[in-house]
């Protein structure tokens, strides 16, 4: 039996195929854990989607922006749905759509191991939030999602503030634990996060670090497994493994194996032909920038 990680698929179907060959993937032995974004921009993203719900009894995911604003646009008129991009327009208007979006709604913002010793997150985590304070905030998210407010909660995440405080209620509290699971990559030592900030270490403005080095941050108790940030590539440091490696972008598709002391990386070609990808703006200005809704990047 071996446990695979892998980073953000975002509808690049064949890649994927790719890279479950090169694993020797086996359904009936093997486990996979998705690290969220399994939708939009590939254009395969209806295919990978059945891919991966075929695989649901093999497999954990965590739930990734484009995930969430999959959902959201699930919720929309028909109308509505027609004016979003094709990629994500396939799936919300295909005969098995229900069965592919109950599936998705009930999956987690987080997953944890503790025998294994790992911990999954779709972007990252919070300057102060150990893994438990983590694992209970995604649970409250996790709760309004699974149960018959889900509507209002895919309606309501939208926007870039507030900045986290644990005295938060109601739909601000639940945005800003959706912002830093499934957006995060700077933020200040207060946890304040820069969503326009999306270039490598180093092009960030002076007083934002990488959420994996804020100073002060908390100890954690778990090695963690994330994706999301793609011009950061394949990173290993402080007890974190990006693997997001943008596949999409024409980089790469990386599977990282969860249950060895030893680092085994595996890695395939991502999508043939790159879409141009999108450019970070290093000057951040919190609280102003708002993503459209079907990208939520």
């Amino acid at each position: 039996m071996s446990i695979w990680a892998i980073g953000d698929l975002q509808g690049c179907y064949d890649a994927t195929q790719r890279l479950l060959e090169k694993i020797a993937f086996d359904p009936a032995r093997d486990r996979l854990w998705f690290c969220g974004d399994l939708v939009n921009r590939g254009g395969q993203s209806l295919e990978t989607l059945r891919l991966v719900h075929s695989l649901r009894d093999s497999s954990t995911m965590v739930l990734g922006n484009h995930d969430l604003s999959l959902l959201a646009i699930g919720q929309r008129s028909e109308e509505e749905q027609r004016k979003v991009n094709p990629d994500l327009q396939r799936v919300v208007l295909a005969e098995d759509r229900d069965t592919l979006l109950d599936w998705l709604r009930t999956q987690k913002l987080c997953h944890v191991d503790r025998k294994l010793g790992w911990m999954m997150v779709h972007a990252g985590l919070a300057p102060k939030w150990t893994t438990s304070m983590a694992e209970r905030h995604a649970r409250e998210v996790e709760q309004k999602l699974h149960g018959d407010q889900a509507g209002r909660l895919l309606k309501a995440m939208y926007g870039d503030g507030p900045a986290w405080n644990p005295q938060l209620t109601g739909n601000d509290r639940l945005r800003a634990i959706i912002n830093i699971m499934t957006r995060l990559r700077y933020c200040t030592p207060r946890g304040r996060i820069s969503y326009e900030d999306k270039g490598s270490p180093g092009t960030q403005p002076a007083g934002l670090y990488p959420w994996y080095e804020v100073p002060g941050r908390a100890e954690r108790d778990l090695k963690i497994v994330c994706g999301h940030w793609s011009t950061l590539g394949l990173f290993i440091g402080h007890g974190v493994h990006a693997i997001d490696t943008g596949a999409v972008w024409g980089g790469k598709l990386t599977a990282l194996q969860l249950d060895t002391d030893e680092l085994r990386v595996v890695q395939v070609a991502g999508r043939d032909q790159p879409a141009a990808p999108p450019k970070p703006r290093h000057k951040s200005r919190p609280g102003r920038h708002r993503p459209r809704q079907e990208s939520r990047r």
